[in-house]
């Protein structure tokens, strides 16, 4: 009987039920409802993508080596841009106090990288569905007392339709290099 409570309480009691057996019910039930619903896939201007995905840099930015502060600023973020919150993990770096860490969302992630010895921070907002990534800009600029602040934006999977075709025709999916930043594009 012992041995018995022992797995149960392990998870590895077939005949009983489980937290394991509990969570693959409910990841079912999310995954069958995810079926009947829509895809999250944007469309706008005619062009259906997975997500928008912002590279925002922050230029002369404050309190970048708090990390209290740029947790709070993520959680803001997330807030304003009507997504949903799983997770947020940070880590310091010493001595010179930057942070790296991302907030993992329903909706995909908000990432950051920051170098508070030359007041700049890197975050990479990256939503889809009817989240608006866009409305964590200010937030961002306003938190940090940015003196300037840099956004290019990428739909990604715009190339989706293009693509899944070559790649359906093709035992190796094809690996393209595209550059955002306005360079060359390299295929």
């Amino acid at each position: 009987m012992a041995y018995d409570d022992t797995l149960f309480q392990l998870g590895m009691d077939l005949t009983r039920s489980s937290t394991a057996q509990e969570e693959d019910l409910y990841t079912n039930s999310v995954e069958d409802s995810r079926k009947e619903r829509n895809d999250f896939f944007i469309e706008r201007d005619g062009v259906r993508f997975a997500g928008t995905h912002l590279i925002i840099d922050l230029f002369g930015a404050r309190r970048l080596d708090d990390l209290k502060w740029v947790e709070e600023t993520l959680k803001r973020c997330v807030e304003v841009a009507g997504a949903t919150l799983l997770h947020i993990h940070l880590h310091h770096f010493t001595p010179n106090g930057g942070v790296s860490g991302v907030a993992v969302l329903s909706e995909s992630h908000i990432s950051v990288h920051s170098w508070p010895e030359a007041d700049y921070a890197a975050f990479d907002v990256f939503m889809c569905g009817e989240a608006k990534p866009h409305l964590a800009i200010e937030v961002l600029r306003e938190a940090f007392q940015a003196e300037d602040v840099v956004v290019k934006e990428h739909q990604r999977g715009e190339e989706m339709d293009e693509l899944k075709w070559q790649t359906a025709a093709s035992r190796i999916a094809p690996v393209r290099h595209v550059m955002i930043s306005g360079q060359k594009k390299a295929a």
